[in-house]
This record gives C-alpha cells, structure tokens and sequence, in this order.
C-alpha cells in the first residue's frame, strides 16, 4: 500500500491569505500541528503503507523540506515530495507520477486532499473494499451533508444495499443526493487506464481544436470531474459512508474549526497533546493544546479551543477562547482573543479586545457543514474571525473586531468589520 497526499500550489489558497503568505497551507498549525501531518498520522498508522508521496507544486523551500524530514524521523516511513510543473488537477497530478506510485508494486493506494480534517478511517475503507467491491473496485470516502449544502460538493448517488457509486455530480445546481464526496479515495493501479482514457480524449480534442491556443491543457484532469463521472454506474466505484467527524478547510475561519474537531479528536488518540490543570498554571477550559516552549501566566484563562504556539507568551489576566495563536506572538496583560487567528510574532497590547465572529455549521443540525463565506456580502464585509497576519502590532486598550489585518501593520485606533492593508 501507498498513499499520496495532494498538496496543490501557491497560487490556490487565495481564501488563506494572509496566512498563506508566511507558510503553504499544507504547513500551518490545526491544533498545534501543521495541516498535513493530521494526514500522515492517519497513512502510517495504516498496517502494509509503506511510502507517502506528497503531490503538489510548491517550490520545494526549507520549510517544506524540514517538514518532511522530522516527519520521516517521527513515523519511520519514508515521505517524499513530488513536485508537478503546473498544476494538473486532482488526477494530472497523481497521472503524472503513476510510475513512481506504482514502483515497488503497490497493489492500491490511498489519494487524500490535503485541505480536509477527518477522522481518516482509511483502515475501514480497505475493510469495506475486501466486503464489497472485488479487487479492482476503487472507494471514495463519502459522508452526508444537509440538502442546500449538499450542492457545494460533489454529490454520490449510491445503491443503498451495495453502496455502488451509480452516479456522480460536482457542484449540482439542483438537490441529487445528500452524500458528498470528502476528497479521500483508495485507489488500485487500475484508474490510470481511466485517467488515461481522459488523457488521450483531452488531446485528441486538443488537436481538432488548435485554434483554441490549447488554453486547457490536456494533463489538465480532474478526478471528480473528469474521472468519477464517467466510472458511476460501471460497477467499479463504491462509497464508504463515515459518521466520524470531516470538514474542508478552505478558508482561514475554517481552521478554527477544523482545529476544534482535531483538539476533540486527541483526548482519544493524542492525550499528551492536550493541555491539564496544574498547581500554579493557568486555567484550563475544554481542550487546549499549548506548545511546550510557550511561556503562560498563572493568571491567564484558555479555552475551549485554543492551541498556542512555540513560544508564545500570555500575560496576566489574559482571556482567550476559540483561537489559534501562531508561534512569537505576545498577549499582553489582560488582553482578550476571541475567535481570532494571531498571526506570527504579532503582539496584542494590555487591556486589548481581538474578537472575531465564527463561522461554525448550524450546531442544531448533525449533517451541517462550515459554509465557505463569501468575504463581501452586498458590498460589505462578512463578519468572520479575526486574523492578524505576521508581525501586527496592536497597541494597548483598542478594539479590533470582525477584521483582517496584513502583514507587519502597526495600527494606532479601533477597527471594525474592515480589511486593514
């Protein structure tokens, strides 16, 4: 078994920014680790993978190289990062490297999105393959969504008894099926011929149509799109229904929540990670994860939902709840965070309010899932979390709400529901 990990490039996670500026998204913090190591957790811990290969085509910089290199360490399994020229899409990508997936004859592999949060039941995806499908059948990872949002996803319909994908829509413009495809796939060497079935009609149609400045390029393919469509109903796509949590994690707003889900998650799988009440340390509300360098007064108050940073310092009286503080930054006394992202080496002065407005599913619905908010709304800023990008300076006794601030800003006064470039 492999698995591959699609990390896309930097001219995507546009909904990202600031964030993305300083770090790949790939990179940055969910509960206290970076993005993707969540999806590396989850493939090693699987019996029989033997490599996993990140796809995408970021430059291959420091940060991303010492990653993988303490990842390596950490797992014991060799992690390699395979850089595209372009971006090729979701199946370019892995068609591209099919000889290196494939070297060492691996029988089948897992394809994950890196910007999804997931309990990753992979082991129940391979259980569930050897029940149903034969040998050659390919699973997706599917789970329900509620009716209006269903049509933001990838829709499956499926035979109730044998779960057999019959048809399959991206982004439907009218309601096909409340279950959604989660961007988690096990694959056999098989779906190249499928994938390379695309590849040939994309250049045959590339060929009648010369004219058209080959805008779209051929080893432009998209799995759901291109591939999924196709496969539905041919008896050789099935879909593993999970109840575990899963979320995308598209914008900056929504790795508040993602962070939550993960911090929920390591009271079972990680308990070391979450943070305790000790004599003569802070207290400690809910789940919280706390960097071992951070330095916190006794005084401070976190929770629920917070992860802290390497070498962060919270002063006196300092509140914060629902946010994540990046590594460098400094909370003055008797600063409040409230549903805020502060960015790297950013400092909040004393007496300083940062809050933000989330962006959670409908806690009334079980299959509500995060909205991907658009960040205007006729004309005006939607109000979401608050973040401050890298080195923001934010002086003592303001108020700073609903607000995205740039990097290295110092500001002077209050804002409110504004973009501060």
């Amino acid at each position: 078994l492999k698995a591959v990990i699609l990390i896309g490039g930097p001219q995507k996670g546009t909904r990202f920014r600031p964030l993305s500026f300083e770090v790949p998204k790939p990179l940055f913090p969910v509960a206290g680790v970076p993005m993707v190591q969540h999806h590396i957790e989850a493939c090693a811990k699987v019996p029989g993978v033997k490599e996993i290969l990140l796809v995408g085509f970021y430059q291959p910089h420091e940060a991303l190289s010492r990653f993988l290199v303490s990842a390596q360490q950490e797992f014991k399994i060799p992690i390699r990062y395979l850089q595209e020229y372009a971006a090729l899409g979701t199946g370019g990508g892995i068609y591209h490297f099919r000889d290196q997936i494939l070297s060492g004859g691996a029988e089948a592999f897992f394809v994950l999105n890196a910007d999804v949060c997931s309990e990753f039941p992979l082991q129940e995806m391979l259980g569930f393959r050897q029940q149903h499908g034969d040998a050659h059948s390919f699973v997706i990872l599917g789970t329900t969504a509620n009716r209006t949002q269903a049509l933001n996803y990838g829709c499956i319909v499926a035979n109730p008894d044998t779960q057999e994908v019959q048809h399959y829509v991206e982004k439907p413009s009218t309601f096909v099926s409340e279950i959604i495809n989660c961007g988690i796939y096990l694959f056999t060497p098989d779906i190249f011929q499928h994938i390379g079935e695309v590849f040939q009609r994309n250049q045959q149609e590339l060929l009648l149509e010369e004219s058209s400045n080959g805008r779209q390029r051929a080893e432009v393919i998209r799995l759901e799109q291109d591939v999924f469509t196709a496969l539905a109903g041919s008896g050789k796509l099935y879909v593993y229904k999970t109840d575990g949590f899963w979320s995308q994690i598209k914008s900056a707003g929504s790795a508040i929540y993602a962070s939550r889900l993960y911090l929920n998650q390591y009271s079972k799988s990680h308990p070391e990670r979450l943070a305790q009440n000790k004599p003569g340390g802070p207290v400690i509300r809910g789940n919280v994860y706390i960097h071992p360098t951070a330095s916190i007064d006794s005084t401070a108050v976190l929770g629920p939902n917070v992860s802290i940073g390497e070498g962060v310092t919270v002063g006196a009286g300092v509140r914060v709840r629902e946010s994540i503080v990046l590594h460098g930054a400094s909370l003055h006394d008797h600063t409040c965070v409230l549903n805020t992202i502060v960015g790297w080496d950013s400092t909040i002065g004393r007496w300083a309010r940062v809050e933000g407005t989330p962006s959670d599913p409908n806690p009334n619905d079980p299959y509500a899932k995060i909205d991907s908010e658009t960040l205007f709304r006729d004309g005006r800023l939607t109000p979401s979390i608050t973040i401050l990008g890298c080195s923001v300076t934010i002086p003592a006794e303001v108020v700073i709400l609903n607000s995205i601030v740039l990097p290295h800003k110092e500001l002077s006064r209050s804002y409110k529901n504004q973009i501060i470039l």
